[in-house]
């Protein structure tokens, strides 16, 4: 169906991103880069995930430095970082408490970081309240130039799973977050929606869609005159057989980032392996465990074959 559109997407092909910071930790996600290109931010995890802290890593031209715990996150599950467009907040999702009156975790929230320019430091976390953060869980803030604020929410009173919303961005304040169309959402799963900032598209993820690749993948949709267009599957040049989630896009190079637990684990031997070998094998990027990968997009981005 899609397979033959994206044979021309393929020659494009999905790296790995910083795999030697990566594979530092157990499972990585959630990727989040600076309007400068300087700042890197991205969640890790423990094997189960009950555990989650944002992670800093600083650019200088083409180096990184060590990564380090940021410095509001280490204590809370904490996931989920997003750069305002000035690169003065951060946003991201987190269960820590309201006060410091308990350790006792809430439901996910969005909260906020600022500083007061890019070389500063962080301001302790802020909770973004009403009407953004609600008595349901609030996940993946995406923000737009005009200030409308994209993120996903599990509101079981709808009798359904998680969905995409905006609140839109009006005389300084944020309006009641309302349900994006049945052209995105759905009665299954919707998450990890990334808007663009001139909000001419959204890629978000999807679990388990009629026409998925398996697992949760990464689909588009376009903002045609204020109309979404019905949400396409990104491919399996981009989704593997595996979860595909948590895009993000530099608008600079046109390269999406994304979180995939994609394994392409030989698992034939033409004879015994030795230990060191085993060891390559169980540790190669993509072996299962939730990795950083980036590709260029820009061809899918001017096409008009998935506006129709």
């Amino acid at each position: 169906m899609f397979t033959n559109f994206y044979s021309t997407l393929g020659q494009n092909v999905v790296e790995p991103l910083i795999p030697d910071i990566v594979k530092k930790f157990l499972n990585v996600r959630d990727i989040a880069i600076s309007p400068d290109g300087n700042d890197i931010m991205f969640s890790a995890q423990s094997v189960m995930g009950n555990i989650s802290t944002i992670i800093y890593v600083k650019k200088n031209e083409n180096t990184f430095s060590d990564p380090e715990i940021a410095s509001f996150s280490g204590q809370f599950f904490d996931l989920e970082p997003f750069f305002s467009h000035d690169g003065l907040k951060l946003y991201f999702a987190s269960t820590r408490p309201i006060d410091n009156s308990t350790l006792e975790p809430k439901d996910f929230d969005i909260w906020y970081v600022e500083r007061e320019t890019t070389n500063s430091i962080w301001s302790e976390p802020k909770n973004m309240g009403s009407p953004i953060n609600s008595e349901h869980g609030e996940f993946y803030p995406s923000i737009a130039t005009n200030g409308n604020f994209y993120f996903t929410r599990d509101n079981p009173e709808l009798k359904r799973k998680d969905d995409i919303y905006v609140s839109e961005f009006k005389i300084g304040k944020y309006t009641e977050p309302k349900l994006l169309p049945d052209a995105i959402n759905s009665d299954g799963y919707e998450y990890n929606a990334f808007i663009a900032p001139d909000e001419s598209y959204l890629i978000f993820g999807c679990y388990n869609r009629k026409d998925g690749l398996g697992s949760g993948d990464l689909y588009i949709s376009f903002n045609e005159n204020g109309n979404w267009s019905q949400a396409k599957n990104l491919g399996n040049t981009i989704n593997s057989k595996q979860m595909d989630y948590c895009p993000f896009v530099d608008q600079k190079t046109n390269t999406l980032y994304f979180t995939s637990k994609r394994d392409n684990t030989n698992t034939e031997f033409k004879k015994p392996l030795s230990i060191n070998e085993l060891d390559n094998v169980f540790n190669q990027y993509d072996n299962g465990l939730s990795r950083l990968y980036n590709v260029d997009i820009e061809f899918l981005l001017k096409t008009k074959a998935l506006k129709n």
